[in-house]
C-alpha cells in the first residue's frame, strides 16, 4: 500500500484545498490540503525509491545445460553472472 497511500493522501489534499468550503476559527482547511498535497507527494516518491531499491537487490541468473560424458545425461545448473564460466 505504499504508492496507494501516497496517492490516497493527494487526494485528501485536493478535495481539501478546492472542494471544501468549510471555516473554522483559527484554521485554514486550504493550508492542511496543502500540506496533505505534500506529504502525500514525498510520500510517493519515497514508496517509488524503495521500489526501484528492492529491483536492484535480486542478483540476475542464467541456467546453464552440461553434459555429464560418463552418464550422458544433461545437468542443469544456476549461476550468476558472477561466477566464473563452465568450461
Amino acid at each position: 500500500m505504499t504508492i496507494a497511500g501516497g496517492i490516497i493522501l493527494i487526494m485528501l489534499g485536493a478535495i481539501f484545498t478546492w472542494a471544501v468550503e468549510f471555516d473554522i476559527a483559527g484554521f485554514d482547511i486550504n493550508i492542511l490540503g496543502v500540506i496533505l498535497m505534500l506529504g502525500g507527494l514525498v510520500w510517493l516518491l519515497f514508496a517509488l525509491y524503495r521500489i526501484n531499491l528492492a529491483r536492484r537487490a535480486v542478483a540476475p541468473t542464467t541456467t546453464t545445460v552440461v553434459e555429464d560424458p560418463v552418464t550422458h545425461r544433461r545437468v542443469y545448473e544456476e549461476r550468476d553472472y558472477t561466477d566464473p564460466p563452465v568450461v
